[in-house]
């Protein structure tokens, strides 16, 4: 047997890809939990059907997983594979053009029957007919020698065999990318412990796509990719609903208060109350109500009550829960509404990314009701935005809007466990006892006497003594709190809670230019965070000079964001929408920003970003 080499690669981008049944999610993350054992960075991208079961080998149907690790700081999930892991004609066709040529497909043959071929039009079989001689293709009856490596597992069908054969595709993979197996091991054994002949069936068939790797002449070579450099400490790989979650437990328990979700599933944003639900130890309560409204409904009497209300959604979710948001407007209860955003309108791309959220959050209620809206820009860091939008709302009483998105949601990279002792303090004081004195010089409670810095009115729990007050969405008197419909109170009011949302505390926006020479800024928002980094590194690399800065909190904007914009020759704003953070920059700044947009359901590609901060550069000179 020729012996193997073995190459050493600063960075590697793999996709898998097959039909919805196929296991491609599985494996991805199966293959991403040993990469980040061992200590690459990474960043994945999940792209899966919004239906429950596409139909079987058809281009709607195709579910992919890419992997982008490296040796080195890692930014995006990639713009294009290195590898392809095509499980049938679907796979292969709706994915071919990412891949760049030269690179590697590693094609199930089995799959490529005159049927399949067909389902997605192709007249002759891609594998035979020299279409493909521009790439690296390793032909793999990934199926059959699946089946005929659990040939002894006689209790199991063929079909059940069969099933097995991603585990092979990931055994396969990890031996050519010199990836440990152990933790998928004790995974498999977690997840099949009482069913020992599926579970050992799974473990054949991933040590024997190991095996084919190493002792078949079709893989001259396996690969090695360094571990990245870090900063000491605890990691572990998270996804941005996970570490969302995390973050709103964290901020609770710096709050000293319980936290309350309320919450109805919808794509992409029910991983978030599934994380929770298995928190209860930890003071969460979560009710799975009956829909967006009623979901809502719970947290904001959570809040009422003296609990961290949060309610959990999407796009769609925050129309109908337009109207409670305003009424916590009114009431001035802390409330935090996490909106994974995806693409639209109506159901939309479900499945898909998008920013589209943005204007629907700030002005999509009814009158003059303005909250504070913060934004997370990678996976990891839905944990600090949790913790910053329960900040918020427990600080000013007001509901605060949590945007993520879909690309953030289930794409996941390592995060570097916090020490709790290294959290920001967040300890909230209910109201105790009677604020102020009436008339005749007796103790009474006034539940709209604001803090004369924060413009918060006290929080009071139900049923403390000498603290009821009227509750409701009618208008209330300033101080008092009772009903009125004096004109003049109504625009005190309406202003006074305007002034709360606009004076809330956030940092400056910091912007990162090295030469300090830059005359293009690059800003962005939410999520287009690793694309505009790694373009700005790309386009620096090569010699030019460009800033860039990224704002987390949408409203307020940053008190220096009007200086910075007008720092520069040129701003260029990259959105995953049609513009809708250029049109508030060019309203509230009066500065022409550029926009540059996007709405394909897909994150944007460091070359795509490249390409117009290069042009962009041309320009000015």
């Amino acid at each position: 047997m020729t012996s193997k080499t073995v190459q050493t690669l600063d960075r590697v981008v793999i996709r898998f890809a097959g039909d919805s049944g196929d296991g491609m999610q599985l494996t991805g993350d199966r293959f991403t939990s040993e990469t980040a054992a061992l200590g690459n960075d990474l960043s994945t991208l999940p792209n899966f059907p919004a239906e429950i079961r596409a139909p079987q080998g058809t281009l709607p149907g195709v579910s992919s997983f890419q992997l982008h690790f490296a040796d080195h700081d890692v930014l995006t999930p990639g713009d294009a594979p290195d590898v392809l892991v095509a499980m049938n004609p679907a796979a292969l066709k709706a994915n071919l053009a990412d891949v760049p040529r030269g690179a590697t497909i590693v094609a199930n043959t089995d799959e490529f029957t005159k049927r399949n071929l067909a389902k997605v039009g192709y007249d002759a079989n891609p594998l035979e007919d020299g279409s493909l001689d521009s790439w690296h293709v390793h032909p793999v009856a990934l199926t059959s020698i699946t089946v005929e490596a659990l040939a002894p597992f006689e209790g199991l069908s063929r079909k059940e065999k069969e099933r097995a054969k991603n585990m092979f595709a990931l055994g396969l993979l990890s031996w050519m990318y010199t990836r440990p197996t152990t933790g998928t091991e004790a995974f498999l054994a977690k997840k099949f412990g009482g069913r020992p002949e599926i579970l050992e069936a799974n473990l054949t068939a991933l040590r024997a796509g190991w095996n084919y790797g190493e002792t078949t002449e079709d893989f001259a070579s396996s690969y090695v990719v360094k571990a990245a450099p870090m900063a000491p400490g605890t990691y572990r790989n998270v996804t941005g609903n996970t570490a969302l979650a995390l973050g709103l437990v964290a901020a609770a328990h710096r709050a000293g208060r319980p936290l309350v979700l309320g919450s109805y599933p919808i794509t992409p944003a029910s991983d978030i109350l599934h994380a929770l639900s298995s928190m209860k130890r930890h003071g969460v309560t979560t009710i799975q109500a009956e829909d967006e409204i009623a979901g809502i409904g719970i947290a904001l009497g959570a809040s009422y009550g003296g609990s961290i209300g949060v309610t959990t959604t999407s796009g769609p979710g925050i129309a109908l829960k337009s109207e409670t948001i305003g009424l916590a407007v009114s009431l001035e209860l802390p409330l935090v509404v996490v909106d994974i955003q995806r693409g639209g309108p109506s159901t939309g791309l479900p499945t898909k990314t998008e920013q589209a959220d943005l204007l629907q959050v700030m002005y999509g209620r009814n009158g003059e009701s303005p909250v504070p809206v913060v934004a997370a820009q990678t996976p990891a860091d839905c944990f600090d935005a949790a913790m910053d939008a329960v900040r918020i709302a427990t600080t000013y009483r007001t509901p605060v809007i949590l945007l993520s998105d879909g690309y953030l949601a289930n794409g996941s990279e390592p995060w570097s466990v916090p020490s709790v002792s290294d959290l920001p303090e967040m300890a909230v004081d209910l109201a105790a006892e009677p604020n102020a004195v009436d008339d005749k010089g007796a103790a009474v409670f006034r539940p709209y006497l604001r803090d004369p810095e924060t413009l918060a009115r006290p929080w009071a729990v139900p049923g403390t003594p000498g603290l009821e007050h009227r509750i409701g969405g009618i208008e209330k008197a300033d101080v008092t709190g009772d009903i009125s419909y004096d004109p003049d109170n109504h625009d005190r009011m309406v202003r006074l809670r305007a002034a709360k949302v606009a004076g809330a505390t956030v940092p400056d926006v910091e912007v990162d230019d090295p030469s300090g020479d830059a005359k293009v800024l690059v800003l962005g928002w939410g999520s287009t965070y690793g694309p505009i980094a790694s373009a700005t590194r790309t386009v620096r690399n090569a010699g030019h000079h460009v800033a860039r800065a990224h704002l987390r909190h949408l409203n307020p904007f940053p008190a220096n964001l009007g200086e910075v914009l007008r720092r520069y020759e040129r701003v260029v704003v990259p959105e995953m929408n049609t513009g809708q953070l250029a049109l508030l920059l060019r309203a509230e700044y009066l500065v022409d920003v550029r926009s540059y947009t996007s709405v394909r359901g897909l994150p944007f590609t460091t070359v795509e970003l490249a390409d117009v901060v290069s042009t962009t550069l041309e320009e000015i000179q």
